[in-house]
């Protein structure tokens, strides 16, 4: 096909809006490759240098010569909006199959039929699903000219962000004509992903390398301990800050946390997480791209392809795992060519979360083991919801553990339907030498972003070198460091926070499915239910979670302050009607902590203490149940009530620390089938997230 670089310049207009734009650093050769047909190509480019633009004109300009549609796989729904969004403005007709628009599914399913679109855009788990590769799929592949695989670092397991579902790409590409055009594009892949994509999209892979330099940055970073002293430098610095930007932290529970502190500061700020719904998020990027506020709190869900030109600042609350999505993260920021900030500010509860986060990446070989058990003796194999009541496997490592086994060649097990069955195969042993390599890798990447957080100076110049870039274009930076200092009054603002941050626990409504008693199935009835709780705090949060930690683990004792802090919560909190009674949940590891604070804060709230329940059956300890089955499971028998200390009033349920919250719910069915009033459930921290 013919590549017109005249027509392709005026689509870039049409779809920058900016009438005298002009094309990237090879940019137009990247197009004028794909058009031409010239072999697969990989393209290594900055966040901001526009690798959208290339496959959309190319897509353009093929379609008006007469070709089939073209397939780009995406990761995010955040990336398609903007994506669908750009395209329309170059007149390429865009359409999107994703988990947000089922309802729209059918119709977009007969345009594809009708050769009405000239760009689909799915995420790679769309090609899990059979009746996607039946309806659309089989459709596409029969007229397709063009596969886009964007953000293709995820196919590689060597790369920061892999994804299992990115496997199947690979497989994909087999099943269309080996003169199909082939686009993958990236922001971050080093030398060795790159190796890795030439062995999987083919070794013919062209690879086209950009200038990794971005001077409008400028980086710095902060070794700053405390949760509450980052809390104060956010609430003191990033109203200084240039435009609007994103916070970025590891976790939900600290954005929550965060954005509720910076609001009470005045700050116009908004969470921004994957657990929201597709609708909520979509408003909340519309209103950082307007600059209706001044900061995201985001997780990583905010994450590759957005693009707001303008963002003046990109802050990490904590460090993340490595350099190269760092890179990408920090990246959002000044691509318009002003001056910017990427300031990390790293915490020490940082390693914790990310050895979690590494820990969590892969099946260990028990649960592997585990989840093979469950399947032998079921020829018709198992729904997800029943493997969990077979296996002690947290519902998410089930669900990734599963998913990455089915996509093994050949795979030891594969779903049929909504059922799990086991297959001949059985697990290579290079599986496993292969989860060693990535688990020491990702080490090696968190102790590498150690070492740049370490830095005095030298950070682009670090962070292109790891990328396997060029540093010696690096300028000096164009906007002042700034201090680690913070003003005194607000850091103790921020710490009188965290220690008035107290958490909701939410009553359990349903027992868990198939816990195959009769008993406990279906909903809990609601005179059985406990009220909604509190927790005094978040454990280890760096308010009192510290000190709720040192009392359990220290001293085995839980100090007057606490007792004075959960006095003055129960005070705040006013639950109604009123506790008349204060009680604890039992142990028989620690026979008196629990009972000796509940005593004292019974004292303190001038109520009286009843030893209402006792341990009468061992079980393992709750922290080592890993779903919901197996948690309320084993607590079936392990308590009972002791009639002669039932109170007939409402009642405060204290315990230490509450995590999955069935402990409560069986206390609370307990007390309430022995005629208790309300059960108002108490816990010292939240360990939940």
């Amino acid at each position: 096909m013919k590549f017109d670089r005249n027509r392709a310049l005026e689509l870039l207009r049409k779809g920058t809006g900016l009438p005298h734009a002009g094309f990237h650093e090879n940019q137009d050769r990247a197009i004028q490759h794909v058009v031409e047909g010239d072999g697969s190509l990989l393209v290594v480019q900055k966040t901001g240098w526009g690798k959208s633009n290339v496959y959309f004109i190319a897509t353009k300009l093929m379609r008006e010569q007469g070709a089939g549609p073209a397939l780009l796989i995406s990761p995010l729904l955040s990336l398609m909006r903007n994506q669908i969004s750009a395209a329309s403005r170059m007149g390429v007709q865009a359409e999107t199959i994703n988990s947000s628009n089922t309802e729209d599914w059918e119709d977009i399913i007969a345009k594809v039929h009708r050769d009405e679109v000239d760009i689909l855009l799915i995420s790679p788990e769309r090609l899990a699903n059979p009746e996607f590769r039946e309806q659309v799929l089989g459709v596409v592949a029969q007229n397709i000219v063009f596969l886009v695989v964007d953000e293709a670092h995820c196919i590689s397991d060597w790369g920061h962000d892999f994804r299992p579902d990115y496997r199947r790409i690979e497989r994909l590409v087999r099943l269309f004509p080996a003169n199909l055009r082939l686009l993958a594009t990236t922001a971050t892949a080093n030398r060795r992903v790159m190796d890795d994509l030439r062995e999987i999209l083919g070794p013919n892979l062209r690879v086209m390398q950009g200038d990794l330099n971005r001077p409008s940055l400028t980086l710095q970073t902060l070794r700053i301990p405390e949760q509450f002293q980052r809390m104060a430098w956010l609430a003191e610095w990033l109203p200084r800050m240039r435009g609007s930007g994103i916070v970025y932290v590891l976790t939900v529970r600290d954005a929550e946390r965060l954005a509720t502190w910076l609001k009470r500061r005045k700050l116009n700020v908004e969470v921004y997480t994957g657990q929201m719904k597709n609708e909520d998020r979509e408003d909340l990027e519309n209103q950082l791209l307007e600059n209706h506020v001044k900061a995201l709190i985001a997780t990583v869900a905010l994450g590759m392809g957005f693009d707001k030109p303008d963002l003046g600042f990109v802050v990490h609350y904590q460090a993340p795992g490595s350099v190269v999505s760092y890179y990408q993260q920090v990246g959002r920021a000044g691509r318009d060519g002003n001056d910017a900030y990427g300031i990390l500010l790293s915490g020490k509860e940082e390693t914790d979360i990310l050895d979690f986060f590494r820990r969590s990446s892969f099946p260990t070989p028990r649960e592997v083991e585990k989840i093979i058990e469950a399947l032998e003796p079921a020829p018709d194999g198992l729904s997800t919801y029943e493997l969990q009541s077979e296996v002690n496997i947290k519902p998410t490592r089930l669900t990734q553990a599963t998913k990455i086994l089915a996509l093994e060649s050949p795979a030891p097990l594969v779903q049929q339907g909504r059922k799990w069955q086991l297959t001949p195969t059985k697990l290579s042993p290079s599986f496993w030498e292969r989860v060693k390599r990535l688990t020491d890798l990702r080490k090696e990447e968190q102790d590498q972003m150690q070492d740049y957080v370490s830095l005095p100076r030298g950070h682009m110049e670090f962070l292109i070198t790891a990328l396997d870039g060029d540093p010696s274009k690096v300028r000096p930076f164009g906007l002042p460091q700034l201090p680690a200092r913070t003003d005194t009054r607000m850091v103790q603002a921020a710490e009188r926070f965290l220690r008035n941050n107290m958490g909701t626990i939410d009553p359990r409504k349903r027992w868990p499915t198939a816990m195959g008693t009769p008993e406990y199935s279906g909903n809990i009835p609601k005179e059985l239910q406990a009220c909604p709780g509190r927790s005094l705090c978040d454990w280890n949060d760096g308010g009192w979670g510290t000190e709720v930690s040192h009392g359990k683990y220290t001293t085995e004792h839980f100090s007057n302050e606490l007792v004075q802090a959960c006095a003055g919560l129960v005070r705040k909190w006013a639950p109604s009607p009123a506790p008349q009674w204060v009680t604890c949940i039992p142990s028989r590891r620690s026979l008196d902590l629990v009972p000796d604070f509940a005593r004292r804060l019974a004292q303190a709230l001038g109520l009286p203490f009843y030893v209402s329940l006792s341990k009468v059956r061992d079980h393992p300890p709750q922290k080592e149940m890993a779903n919901s089955a197996h948690q309320c499971r084993n607590l079936i028998g392990a308590m009972q009530t002791d009639i002669q200390n039932i109170h007939r009033g409402p009642v405060l349920l204290v315990d230490d620390i509450v995590d999955s919250g069935w402990t409560f719910t069986m206390a609370a069915s307990l007390l309430r089938r022995a005629r208790s009033g309300e059960v108002w459930p108490l816990a010292l921290a939240d360990a939940k997230g």
